[in-house]
């Protein structure tokens, strides 16, 4: 099973491959501003007990021991510019003196061209994204701000080098990607759906034991405030994109006195609960086709329909590739939908569906794979497996096999390419999971915060527009700053937009948003 939308990193990449918390402060008492961003208006807020003040020294002064880094599983090691180490944090914040765990660290120090501002942490996105494998591969887009900042990413807990979660292995990853019909239409299919979706929890629960239950969004947070400390920074410096706008409205909630420059894009809606997600995203990836074939001069109606008759072929007979394996429906859907991530990408999706009409699947599953991150001998990389285990600690919401087929019709009227496998997910994913969730929806109110920059895309296919004006009045008056670009594809900055990006640096270098509610044509 594969939930899509998980990476901002997929559309950063251009089409290929993935990649997209930490910390608690000695105590919140901090005055909302860094002295060049405009303090939030409105009443002095009501303290709260700071959830790091119980924390040890032995965590909060920590010395970092940076070198060289090491090659990540699956990927090469970084050049000499980069440096990587190991955070200690609480496994359990409730218990801070008790058993610690490691958070991966990588960083690239500023390269002093102008008065150095501190450190700007990144999380790209999942949630289950290695930002010390992704920070590396998407440096070169912020340039600009490492010139006064050192640039800052980290694995949260759970993921690849910060006790990764590995819920099952390579070979029964294949085995349920063959085997297991992501929209299922007999009662046997349904039952192998919901008996593969149990098989996973368990897995998870027993390859990571007492990890599974603290692996929250909460916790990665807290961990972002004890990195703060130890980096000696006063506020948070933060880029979150996709998954990682949810991680820093959480951190803004917990810790709005060390709220110092962050930056909100690709926005998750804070609103939603796991059905509202579910729908956000059917809408959003079928906005993106729809603008595809627009595009194309096609009919967008014209070019589902289309798109619905391959599936049906699929769901009947998987088409042969030039490989040994075969292209399934579930695998389509992946192909198809990671190409609309950017509109970079939008020939490969032509060029799929092309050969698939020709009988030839080798190119939806060579996307598939780059989605799933499968290499060449077969491996997988373990991002899915984190992204589900941490979505469900997040979520109360456990949805029955019976409401998801009820809520069918209504997915399908949202989707008609996408709708069905978001309807049956919003059962499967976490069907039988371990472990109780945590909340309905995220809370990321931050009275008394800096002015935190919201950025909305259009176009974007993961995290529909509308969630980021969500978050920026849920942020609060006086803290969330949107800001709107007219374009295409998962995320704006860094996709071709002067003004985003010039409204982004500013912010980011200078302490000054931008007006609200600007909007960005190109």
């Amino acid at each position: 099973m594969q939930r899509f939308v998980r990476s901002a990193a997929l559309a950063a990449a251009g089409v290929l491959v993935a990649g997209l918390a930490a910390g608690c402060g000695a105590s919140d008492d901090g005055d909302g501003s860094d002295g060049k961003n405009p303090s939030a208006t409105g009443p002095e807020p009501k303290p709260k007990p700071d959830p790091s003040s119980t924390l040890p020294a032995s965590l909060t002064s920590q010395k970092l021991d940076w070198s060289g880094c090491k090659a990540p599983e699956g990927g090469s090691a970084p050049g000499a510019e980069w440096q990587c180490s190991t955070l200690k944090v609480p496994l359990d914040y409730g218990k801070p003196g008790g058993e610690t765990i490691g958070v991966a660290l990588i960083r690239a120090k500023s390269t002093g061209k102008g008065d150095r501002i501190g450190s700007l942490v990144f999380n790209f996105g999942g949630p289950g994204g290695s930002g010390v494998s992704g920070l590396p591969s998407f440096a070169d887009s912020y340039d600009s701000l490492r010139e006064r900042y050192d640039l800052v990413s980290f694995d949260p807990r759970g993921v690849a080098g910060s006790e990764g979660v590995r819920c099952r292995d390579d070979d029964a990853t294949q085995a349920a990607e063959k085997k297991v019909d992501l929209t299922p239409d007999t009662a046997a299919e349904e039952k192998a759906y919901f008996k593969d979706a149990a098989d996973f929890g368990a897995g998870c629960a027993q390859a990571s034991k007492k990890l599974i239950g603290h692996i929250s969004t909460a916790d990665a947070a807290r961990d972002m405030d004890v990195l703060r400390q130890v980096l000696g920074d006063d506020k948070l410096h933060y880029f979150g994109v996709s998954y990682g706008t949810e991680l820093g409205g959480t951190y803004a909630h917990l810790f709005p006195r060390r709220v110092g420059r962050l930056v909100f894009d690709a926005v998750v809606d804070p609103s939603a609960d796991s059905i509202g997600h579910a729908e956000n995203q059917a809408r959003g990836f079928q906005r993106a086709l729809d603008n595809y074939f627009k595009s194309r001069g096609e009919d967008p109606k014209a070019g589902a329909a289309k798109i619905e008759k391959l599936f049906e072929r699929l769901d009947a007979e998987p088409m042969r590739t030039s490989s040994d394996r075969k292209l399934t429906e579930s695998l389509a859907h992946t192909g198809i939908l990671v190409t609309l991530y950017s509109k970079q990408t939008w020939p490969s999706l032509t060029r799929g569906l092309e050969d698939a009409e020709k009988g030839d699947g080798s190119a939806l599953l060579q996307l598939a794979d780059a989605y799933n991150e499968r290499d060449a001998s077969g491996r997988y990389s373990t991002q899915s497996h984190s992204q589900r285990a941490i979505s469900c600690l997040d979520t109360k919401a456990r949805t029955t096999p019976a409401e998801a087929k009820q809520r069918l019709d209504r997915f399908r009227g949202i989707s008609p390419v996408f709708g069905e496998f978001l309807g049956w997910d919003t059962a499967g994913w976490c069907h039988e999971w371990p472990v109780a969730g945590l909340h309905e929806s995220p809370e990321v109110s931050a009275e008394g915060a800096a002015p935190i920059l919201v950025v909305g895309n259009t176009g974007d296919p993961a995290t529909p527009y509308e969630g980021a004006r969500k978050m920026a009045d849920e942020l609060g008056k006086g803290v969330g700053v949107h800001l709107t670009w007219k374009g295409e594809g998962h995320g704006a900055y860094g996709n071709g937009s002067s003004c985003v990006d010039g409204a982004v640096d500013t912010y980011l270098l200078e302490g000054t948003p931008p007006k609200n509610n600007k909007t960005c044509d190109s």
